[in-house]
């Protein structure tokens, strides 16, 4: 079983209990605290695995408690899962675009949050190690070495900017990706991408795609997604 330590940051008592109650039983290691300065300070002292932080706290709120972690020395390698309620699509952006792995809106699955839980201990355990690694996806096959794309086992042309935004967001499905961040991952030096030049590369890349291409979904006022 799982012996990753995990910091739960919510002030809500009930789900604070049912977030520890979960991950309790999944085998993790979990440390509750009910405000942003109590999140902080356990943070810098104990540095856990990953961190389940609530937007809405009392004080400190979440995005300011993400940022500072995020800019620390000793806590900006520590992963964040934002827990948000819905509606809140500005603050979702802004915790994503200050270095937030992921998020989830409640009210949530436990099983959902897990499974998020999850994927972000994977990738932080090994961040650059599935750059290379061929992508399949149904009829879907993505060769980074070759930067090659088949569907159906037939070749799609894609352009240099297309293959690297497909790549990105089909190697994590189900992970949501802002405009930002996607111009950040996939840029080349001579290859020029602005966040308003993504919509019109996705656009292309649903077309070419066909009946995949309505697996990249839009999240509205987040960014996009290669939907499971």
């Amino acid at each position: 079983m799982s012996k990753e330590h995990i910091l739960v940051v919510e002030d809500e008592d009930d789900i604070q209990e049912l977030v520890r109650y979960n991950l309790a039983k999944e085998g993790y290691r979990v440390t509750c605290v009910a405000s942003g300065e109590d999140g902080l300070q356990f943070a810098r002292s104990s540095r856990p695995d990953l961190i389940l932080l609530d937007l809405m706290l009392p004080g400190t709120d979440g995005l300011e408690v993400c940022k500072r972690l995020k800019t620390g020395t000793d806590t900006r390698a520590v992963p964040i899962i934002m827990l948000t309620a819905k509606g809140e699509e500005s603050d979702v952006v802004a915790g994503l675009e200050v270095g937030a792995s992921d998020y989830v809106t409640k009210p949530f699955s436990p099983k959902v949050l897990l499974a998020r839980i999850r994927a972000v201990l994977r990738r932080n355990e090994n961040p650059e190690g599935d750059d290379e690694q061929v992508v399949r996806i149904n009829d879907l096959v993505i060769h980074p070495g070759r930067h090659e794309v088949t569907l159906k086992g037939k070749p799609v042309e894609l352009t240099y900017t297309e293959f690297r935004l497909l790549h990105l967001l089909a190697r994590r499905p189900g992970w949501v990706f802002t405009r930002y961040q996607i111009v950040d991952a996939v840029k080349g030096d001579d290859h020029a991408v602005t966040d308003r030049s993504v919509d019109v590369h996705i656009v292309s890349l649903r077309r070419k795609l066909g009946s995949i291409g309505k697996h990249i979904e839009t999240v509205r006022g987040v960014g996009y997604r290669f939907k499971e």
